[in-house]
């Protein structure tokens, strides 16, 4: 662990005006400098890393979809959490990737600094990288903290984004499908 997080960690509970040596807040530090690490693993990760030849030969040429992949995240903006699911396709061209590792890709973006927009991206991005597929689109749902803990405080505002790359941009049928597919066309 980073030896100065645990002291920065211990300066903010002073700013706040807590007392760092009181018997509940003794090891809060270190506990949420580890807590910190962890919710931001990602950066330690790499694309290569994480799909790790999981990439397997397939004549299939039709829509793969893995739906529901719940991720965690932590806005770049407040430093609060955002939580939702992702909504993952592609269409292979002589490819297909590990089922676990989209979702490993997924966790991988969602546990850096974000904001809802970039993470989406990233992850097209990174599938479309690691497939060549012949399209790509992700969908994300997700609940902000700092929308609902702060500032306007609104506790049911859902966030939806979306990226479509290749034939899910090109063909409104593809798309379609995909909506559809994923309840969110009806």
């Amino acid at each position: 662990m980073n030896q100065q997080l645990p002291e920065h960690y211990r300066d903010i509970l002073v700013g706040l005006g807590e007392n760092p040596e009181r018997e509940g807040l003794l090891d809060t530090p270190k506990r949420a400098a580890k807590a910190m690490q962890y919710l931001c693993k990602g950066y330690g990760q790499s694309l290569d890393e994480v799909v790790n030849g999981a990439l397997f030969s397939s004549d299939s040429d039709e829509m793969v979809i893995v739906q529901d992949i719940e991720l965690y995240s932590l806005c770049e903006h407040h430093l609060l959490p955002f939580i939702g699911k992702a909504h993952v396709a592609y269409i292979p061209t002589g490819k297909v990737l590990g089922l676990s590792k989209i979702a490993r890709i997924v966790d991988m973006y969602a546990r850096r600094l974000q904001i809802q927009e970039n993470l989406t991206r990233q992850i097209a991005d990174a599938i479309q990288q690691v497939t060549q597929a012949a399209g790509v689109a992700v969908v994300i749902e997700a609940k902000h903290m700092c929308m609902m803990m702060r500032g306007v405080e609104k506790q049911n505002s859902t966030m939806n984004t979306s990226v479509m790359l290749g034939q899910f941009r090109a063909s409104s049928n593809t798309r379609q499908e995909f909506l559809q597919l994923i309840g969110r066309n009806r």
